[in-house]
């Protein structure tokens, strides 16, 4: 799955590419299969975590700091009613699993260290690709939340830059449950904003959110198996889901790891020591090739 030069040039021009047909019918199917399982297994405890892009600094918690190096599980805020009570059974109130999945689960780490995902990093010339982050995306049907508009590299941050998502259907993404949203070209003009972490493990944006046109945004609907790569600096989002139909999807950053490129101590996902992120593959490897 080495990208074509047409291809490359695409990225460059609008910071994301869409890949049809990147993962078989079967890797998909076993995917969801496994995030279910997922779901059923896990016992909430008394105080659960929520995910909400709009209020991201007031929900942070130490299972949220935590979940760097785990399977940890978030809600949405719609899965709850004005006093607290869930009003949504769990397989239904669920917003993501993260945020190491691609290590820590096998089905999700296979994907994840696959030869066609090894191949796109390499195509895009990352030496030592790290894939930092991992998250299932459920988009639940009737509440599953807007995600604002955000560039990823807000959130992982390398100096210089190198974060680029792989974001991937795992059902038909489209206008009615909340696919993505872009602004072509927006990457060009750099991160906006950090999301930092201080010492004591607080969060908080370095800068207030940039404002943009609803104009300028297009919609990237997608069929279950499509692929989309976005760079870091892209701005991009997705709307509310108020359709009966979920939008599951699995998404991965990954980042240069290779000398000369820094991973600051600042960014809110930290591992915890003795968990290193293991590359897709060393330099050596891309060499011999």
């Amino acid at each position: 799955m080495s990208l074509s030069n047409e291809q490359l040039e695409a990225f460059e021009r609008d910071g994301y590419l869409v890949i049809p047909d990147f993962t078989s019918r079967e890797e998909v199917a076993a995917m969801r299969s496994r995030a279910l399982e997922l779901v059923a297994g896990f016992q909430p405890p008394k105080a659960v975590s929520v995910f909400d892009s709009k209020d991201q600094t007031s929900k942070v918690d130490q299972y949220f700091l935590d979940s760097a190096g785990a399977i940890s599980f978030f809600f949405e805020a719609g899965a709850f009613d004005s006093q607290g009570a869930q009003v949504k059974p769990k397989e239904l109130a669920i917003n993501k699993i993260g945020h190491a999945l691609h290590d820590l689960d096998p089905i999700f780490q296979a994907w994840s260290y696959s030869p066609r995902v090894c191949a796109l990093a390499q195509s895009l010339g990352l030496r030592r690709p790290l894939p930092m982050q991992s998250m299932y995306i459920f988009k639940q049907p009737g509440i599953g939340g807007e995600v604002v508009p955000h560039q990823d590299s807000t959130f992982l941050f390398t100096d210089p830059p190198s974060v680029v998502g792989l974001w991937l259907a795992l059902e038909d993404a489209t206008l009615q449950n909340g696919c993505l949203w872009a602004i072509p070209g927006s990457h060009k003009a750099g991160v906006a904003r950090r999301f930092l972490r201080a010492p004591d493990g607080r969060l908080a944006f370095d800068a207030p959110p940039a404002v943009h046109a609803e104009a300028d945004f297009v919609a990237l609907p997608m069929p279950a198996g499509a692929l989309v790569l976005l760079h870091g600096a892209l701005v991009h989002r997705s709307d509310e889901n108020r359709s009966p139909a979920s939008r599951h999807a699995f998404s991965v950053h990954v980042l240069e790891g290779a000398a000369g490129t820094r991973y600051p101590a600042t960014n809110w996902l930290q591992r915890p020591a003795g968990m290193p992120v293991a590359p897709l593959y060393e330099p050596a490897a891309v060499e011999a090739a």
